[in-house]
């Protein structure tokens, strides 16, 4: 239990700091192509949010199945926590995206303005205006993620990817033994708790509207 248990914490922290990076990435590619007059930029805005869109709209289990043969080449294996991060990354890293997108996109148009009338180039305003100015909805967006992954890893165990879902369903539920499927169940409840409280925490204290 204990084992399954870090399995399931592994595989949900590693992917979400990728997916992080990926989808604040990707967010960041659809807001700042959004208003773009360039034919070139508009199909690049086109074409990124069909992807984004078609990957967060397949299943999970189906996902999981589509990418096989692309984890069996990046991992060399398809069974164990770090087969199941390819799919993990490829689910959650498109839906955390359009979560930064939408947060980009809530910023007062005004700061941005400003900061382009002093003379801000492209990065300075997204390192000193977007990122800060959206820092609470980004961080709340991860635990919304997070928590979502962590629901993935359970699936992905049930195929083998190990962790919680893994042995709640061969050692608890072929085995016939509730005792597991029930304790794998109040840790996987438990690990959620932990991370929407410290998602919470964080939101409250980077959140300017809360101090």
């Amino acid at each position: 239990m204990g084992g399954a248990t870090w399995e399931t914490i592994w595989m949900t922290v590693v992917s979400m700091i990728v997916v992080a990076i990926l989808g604040v990435l990707l967010g960041l590619l659809l807001f700042e192509t959004t208003a773009s007059d360039n034919v070139g930029v508009k199909v690049l805005n086109a074409v990124v949010s069909f992807l984004v869109n078609v990957f967060r709209s397949i299943p999970f289990i189906i996902l999981i199945m589509l990418l096989l043969p692309i984890t069996k080449n990046l991992v060399g294996t398809i069974i164990g926590p770090t087969a199941a991060l390819p799919s993990l990354i490829v689910s959650a890293a498109p839906f955390y995206a359009r979560m930064v997108e939408l947060a980009f996109h809530e910023i007062d148009r005004g700061v941005i303005e400003a900061a382009e009338a002093m003379g801000a180039n492209k990065w300075q305003i997204v390192y000193k205006v977007l990122l800060p100015e959206s820092m609470p909805a980004l961080v709340s967006g991860v635990t919304v993620t997070t928590i979502s992954l962590i629901g993935y890893t359970a699936m992905a165990g049930a195929i083998g990817a190990g962790g919680l879902g893994n042995l709640a369903y061969i050692d608890g539920f072929q085995a016939n033994n509730n005792t597991i499927v029930l304790v794998a169940t109040v840790i996987i409840v438990v690990i959620v708790f932990a991370f929407q409280f410290i998602g919470d925490f964080l939101v409250r204290r980077i959140d300017k509207r809360t101090l």
